[in-house]
C-alpha cells in the first residue's frame, strides 16, 4: 500500500456557507473579545480585591484563565479562515493546536467538578471549610487537574503522527464526560441533601443561590459538548456545516458566558466589578 505523508490540512471552514465566512466571522470576532474581556475582568477583580481570595474565586481564576486559552486556541485560526481565507494549517501545528484544545476541555472539566467540591464542603460542613480547603489543596487540586489532562492527552499526537497511511483512518472525539459529570452529580446530591436539612427558608434560598452561577456554567459548558458529540456519533446524515457549528459552539460559547454568569449571579463580584469601574459608587451591604 502507498504510504502518503500529510504535511498540511485544508480547512474548509463551513460547507455550503462559504459565500458568508466573512459574516459568520464577525460573531466569531465578538465572542473572542468578550471572553478575553470578561475574564481578564474576573481575574483583576479577584485579584485588587482582598475580600475575593477565597478557594472558590481561586478556583474562578483559574477557569477564566484555562477560558482564555481555549478561546486564544482556536478563535484566532477561524477567523483567519473567515476573514483572510487562511484555509492552510500545517501537519504539527493540528495536531499542536489538537493537544491544546483537548487538554484545555479536559482542565474546564476538572474545574468544574473541583468548584462542585467546593460549594459541597461549604454547605456540608462549613466549620472545616478552611481546614479542608487552604490554599495548598486548591493549588493541588489545580495542578491534579492539569496533570491529569497532559497525561490523557500527550500520546494522541504522537500516536497519530504515527499512522501510516492518514486517509484510512477517522480520528473521533474523545470527551471526559461522563467521570466528570458523576463527580459533579454526587458532589450536588450532597449539596441539596444539606441544603434541604436547613431549616429555615431564608437560608436555604440564600444556599441554592450561591450555585446558580456554577450550574449555569456546567450546562453551558456541557450541552453543546452533548450535541457536538451526538451530532457526531448518531447523525450519520446530519449535514457537515450542522456538525462543525455543534463543534464551534461548544468551543467557543462557554469561555464566553462563564465570566458573564459568575458576573451577573455571584454578587461579591458583581459588586466588586461594579466598584472597581464606578468607585464612587456605594457597593451594598446586604
Amino acid at each position: 500500500m502507498l504510504h502518503i505523508p500529510i504535511s498540511s490540512f485544508f480547512l474548509v471552514g463551513i460547507p455550503g456557507l462559504q459565500d458568508f465566512h466573512c459574516w459568520i466571522g464577525i460573531p466569531v470576532f465578538l465572542l473572542f473579545a468578550v471572553t478575553l474581556l470578561g475574564n481578564s475582568i474576573i481575574i483583576a477583580t479577584v485579584k485588587l480585591e482582598p475580600s475575593l481570595h477565597q478557594p472558590m474565586y481561586f478556583f474562578l481564576c483559574m477557569l477564566a484563565v484555562n477560558d482564555m486559552a481555549l478561546s486564544s486556541s482556536t478563535a484566532p485560526k477561524m477567523l483567519g479562515t473567515f476573514w483572510f481565507s487562511d484555509h492552510r494549517i500545517g501537519f504539527n501545528g493540528c495536531l499542536t493546536q489538537m493537544f491544546f484544545i483537548h487538554t484545555l476541555c479536559i482542565i474546564e472539566s476538572a474545574l468544574l467538578v473541583a468548584m462542585a467540591f467546593d460549594l459541597c464542603v461549604a454547605i456540608c460542613i462549613p466549620l472545616h471549610y478552611m481546614t479542608i480547603l487552604k490554599t495548598s489543596m486548591v493549588i493541588k487540586l489545580g495542578l491534579l487537574g492539569l496533570s491529569r489532562a497532559i497525561i490523557l492527552v500527550i500520546p494522541s499526537p504522537f500516536l497519530i503522527k504515527r499512522l501510516p497511511h492518514y486517509t484510512n483512518y477517522i480520528i473521533n472525539h474523545a470527551y471526559l464526560m461522563i467521570l466528570d459529570l458523576g463527580l459533579i452529580a454526587t458532589s450536588y446530591i450532597k449539596f441539596l441533601q444539606a441544603v434541604f436539612q436547613l431549616s429555615s427558608q431564608n437560608a436555604r434560598s440564600k444556599a441554592l443561590g450561591t450555585c446558580a452561577a456554577h450550574v449555569c456554567t456546567i450546562l453551558v459548558s456541557y450541552t453543546p459538548a452533548l450535541f457536538s458529540f451526538l451530532t457526531h456519533r448518531i447523525g450519520k446524515k446530519v449535514p457537515p456545516s450542522v456538525n462543525i457549528i455543534f463543534a464551534s459552539l461548544y468551543l467557543l460559547i462557554p469561555p464566553t458566558v462563564n465570566p458573564l454568569a459568575y458576573g451577573i449571579k455571584t454578587k461579591q463580584i458583581r459588586d466588586r466589578v461594579v466598584g472597581l469601574f464606578f468607585p464612587n459608587k456605594k457597593i451594598s451591604e446586604h
